[in-house]
């Protein structure tokens, strides 16, 4: 990767090695500005509570709260009080969550650095830093700018920060700063990023981006940039809520003004109206929202998916698409030595030992961890001098003396390996078609050779030829368990898989047919080949990808933005810093507990503690389960509500008398509450996944759906209705009318709560029994009947009842959620 260096900040500098005067320093910082990642302002409890107050969920809660409080229904008033803290809580939590991750971006950065000015080593503030500063680094140190390499001496860094892959970069230093506009694009191995770390060597640097125009604050701007807008679901409830208050409001005007022009007077008026308020009020949609998706968090978090916002739990059902990250995800995420291959003169243990003296546990290199970790016996060799591993060359070389020999160890890349050594034309071909079926099989090959050195002859330098083929070594990262039935899950339900990954193509592609990714032969390109793509403006640039190879996570944002282009709903994983413009750009962005970044835990929806693919499946069952009991609860609300409100304004609107007391609408409410927050509490079987069909846009119900919820609370409406007026009779029996209406609606409702459950939890059991239990007590009891205005019912009552349940239950069973 090439980087521009702006020749405004290099000029002139090529000759001071005693570093900026304070004249320049100031001149530079008053241009450029302090080394500042991002300006974070001060929070306290004022600016949370203004990003509070703009949520209009919470004021219709108040405000329903304060209707309650007003009419006497105290229980209520408090209900929707306490169902005010979550939201509240949820708006601070995001407030306080966001200042969180960007001092988890802060920290990853140095806070003092040593800087040459005026001829001297200074221990500075990073902040303080300008662009033409000249800084030195030691081993363990962190950058605390970008910069340019002047010099080095056998720099490793690791740099996984911004790029998640774990093995340590080579760094080498600029032959001379730029001076002309050609010379200006200067490659990655000649630059060292804010928020890297030396792991050898000393370098001294000349920094030339600070702050936001670093790489690591370009991410962070992106970070901050990045919002979540209120979902679907949200939107969803929210309209409904809003029309369902606009109908009631206009309802109870009504009925109070009709009722006086009947000439009920005042108090019936006020009392008509008070009472279809209460009964029309749909508290219980917000309630039940916050409910489920509390729900949802829990569940999810049993899964091993912790939720860090809760309505992501209606994303992570919709998910269409997943991109992957194959090491750590898919795999277990560490490299194993798994086969060992000498030549026939030569035992595995000396192969072995040949591999380990060319490794070096202070790289942190998994493939030397890997031999070394794999040794037997211990090593007995002195180190004299090491020729280290880089891009270009693909091979260490180690000078050693053992046992009084002196001694030199090669391993790298086959190729490599075996143009140093003379092998024999038949051996050679052996040897390249078993190191070509071994990568064919996912493994990731090193080759091994040696030869003995002449003391007296050798005055140092690498040996490039004459060696001695020793052998290959054969390391896999396994696939994690579960991970293959996770993968056949998704293709059954529709959700297409998108593997990322550093690997080699070939590589890659052996490691998506173990996982049974794609069709027979997947699918693989390299991410170069689709950035060519989407530069080119092709829309279809990631059709039919499986895994897109050789890949940096700086990549995945556009990768995700073409996907979301496309109509997926996207899911990403993610570890490092620079992954976090990619986790806030996805519908559902999905960081690793285990070895994410604390930024990128901060900023995702949802972190997977275990760090497994199959967990991440799981969580998208549940979600879809857990939308489709939220489902099944509004069907349910909606269905009974209908009814509830409709007879309590038609039938004192028609002249008669009213149908529903203040206490009968507690009564009904007693009912109707716990059935919808506890009887709809299905769990995702076994966290399978089912196919769903895929909408352009979330709807909340089907045009099947919505036509069903009217068709049954019109039903419904007109049952209790024609029970009402026959047991009114021409008595007037007022108490033996509201009974019977009573027990028509409470049976509804357990019929309708039957169906849409299934009966398949304990909870539905047990309310469809207290509810029809509670009725036939309070009605049957004279007592008790007499206390409610009620009166006890007949035989043919109750069957009449049972029939319109029955009904009801019926005309529901078309309309309901799957």
């Amino acid at each position: 990767m090439l980087r521009l260096a702006p020749l405004d900040r290099l000029n002139g500098l090529g000759s001071l090695q005693d570093g900026l005067d304070s004249g320049q320093v100031t001149i530079r910082r008053q241009r450029y500005g302090d080394n500042r990642i991002i300006e974070t302002p001060k929070t306290g409890w004022r600016d949370i509570l203004r990003s509070t107050a703009v949520d209009p969920m919470l004021w219709f809660l108040i405000g329903t709260s304060a209707v309650f409080l007003i009419v006497g229904e105290f229980t209520e008033a408090v209900i929707l009080l306490v169902a005010l803290l979550p939201f509240a809580g949820m708006d601070a939590f995001l407030h306080r969550r966001t200042q969180a991750s960007i001092a988890g971006l802060s920290d990853c950065l140095a806070a003092q650095a040593t800087v040459i000015r005026d001829g001297q080593q200074l221990r500075i503030a990073s902040t303080e830093l300008v662009p033409g500063d000249l800084i030195l680094l030691s081993p363990g140190e962190s950058c605390p700018a970008d910069g340019l390499i002047e010099y080095s001496g056998d720099v490793l860094c690791d740099e996984s920060l911004l790029t998640g892959e774990a093995d340590p970069a080579h760094k080498y230093a600029i032959a001379a700063l730029p001076r002309h506009e050609c010379d200006a694009h200067i490659a990655s191995e000649s630059w060292l990023f804010a928020g890297t770390r030396l792991l050898k060597g000393n370098a001294r640097l000349r920094i030339v981006f600070t702050g936001t125009e670093t790489l690591y604050g370009d991410i962070v701007h992106s970070a901050m940039l990045g919002t979540h807008a209120r979902t679907p679901l949200q939107n969803a409830v929210g309209n409904l809520v809003a029309v369902l208050l606009g109908a009631a409001t206009v309802i109870c005007l009504g009925l109070a003004w009709v009722r006086w022009e009947q000439g009920h007077g005042l108090l019936d008026a006020l009392l008509s109206a008070v009472t279809l308020a209460i009964a029309a009020l749909p508290e219980e949609f917000p309630i039940a929202l916050t409910f489920f998706l509390g729900a949802g968090v829990y569940r999810l978090a049993k899964r091993r998916a912790l939720v860090r916002r809760a309505v992501v739990v209606e994303n992570i059902g919709r998910v269409s698409c997943i991109c992957s990250d194959k090491t750590g995800t898919l795999t277990e995420g560490r490299l194993r030595l798994a086969h060992r291959y000498p030549t026939e003169d030569m035992s595995v243990e000396r192969l072995l030992e040949i591999a380990a003296m060319a490794s070096r546990q202070e790289t942190n290199d998994p493939v030397d961890l890997a031999i070394l970790n794999s040794l037997t016996t211990t090593l007995r060799a002195a180190p004299i001098e090491s020729f280290p591993f880089t891009e270009d060359r693909k091979c260490e070389t180690a000078i050693v003396r053992s046992n009084g020999v002196l001694f030199a160890a090669l391993k790298g890349a086959p190729e490599i390996v075996l143009a140093r050594c003379s092998l024999p034309d038949a051996m050679f071909v052996e040897w390249q078609a078993r190191i070509d079926r071994l990568a064919d099989g996912g493994h990731k090959v090193i080759a091994c050779a040696w030869q003995t050195l002449d003391g007296t002859s050798w005055h140092g330098g690498e040996p490039d030829r004459d060696f001695l083929f020793a052998g290959v070594l054969a390391f896999e990262d396994p696939v994690r368990a579960g991970v293959v039935d996770a993968v056949r899950q998704c293709h059954y339900a529709r959700i297409r898989i998108v593997m990322i990954t550093g690997d080699h193509p070939v590589t890659a592609r052996a490691v998506a047919k173990e996982i049974g990714l794609g069709a027979t032969v997947p699918h693989v390109v390299t991410a170069d080949e689709i950035q060519i793509r989407l530069d080119r403006g092709k829309a279809d640039a990631l059709r039919d990808v499986d895994v897109i190879a050789r890949a940096v996570p700086a990549q995945k944002l556009r990768l995700v933005q073409a996907l979301q282009n496309s109509g997926e709903i996207v899911a990403v994983t993610g570890d490092g810093v620079n992954d976090v413009p990619a986790l806030q750009a996805a519908d559902v962005g999905i960081a690793m507990g285990q070895r994410g970044t604390r930024s990128a835990r901060e900023v995702a929806a949802i972190v997977l503690l275990d760090d497994n693919f199959h967990s991440i499946v799981r969580a998208i069952a549940e979600g879809r389960q857990l939308f489709t009991n939220l489902q099944l609860s509004f069907q349910y609300l909606l269905m009974i509500h209908l009814p509830l409100v409709l007879t309590a304004a038609i039938i004192p609107l028609a002249g008669y008398p009213m149908l529903y007391l203040p206490v009968h609408i507690v009564w009904l409410e007693l009912i109707i509450h716990p059935t919808a927050l506890l009887v709809f509490q299905e769990m995702a079987a076994d966290g399978k996944l089912t196919y769903q069909p895929r909408l352009k846009e979330l709807r909340f119900f089907t045009i099947r759906q919505w036509f069903v919820i009217a068709l049954t609370g019109f039903a419904i409406t007109a049952i209790v209705t024609f029970t009402y007026i026959r047991s009114l009779g021409d008595g007037y029996d007022i108490e033996h009318a509201r009974a019977m209406a009573l027990v028509t609606l409470t049976a509804a409702s357990a019929g309708i709560a039957v169906m849409l459950s299934g009966l398949r939890s304990r909870a539905a059991w047990l309310i469809a029994a207290v509810s029809a239990g509670l009725a036939v007590l309070l009605v049957q009891t004279a007592a008790l009947a007499g206390l409610l205005h009620l009166a006890p019912l007949h035989f043919d009552d109750w069957l009449l009842a049972i029939a319109g349940a029955m009904t009801a239950a019926a005309l529901t069973l078309p309309g309901r959620a799957k």
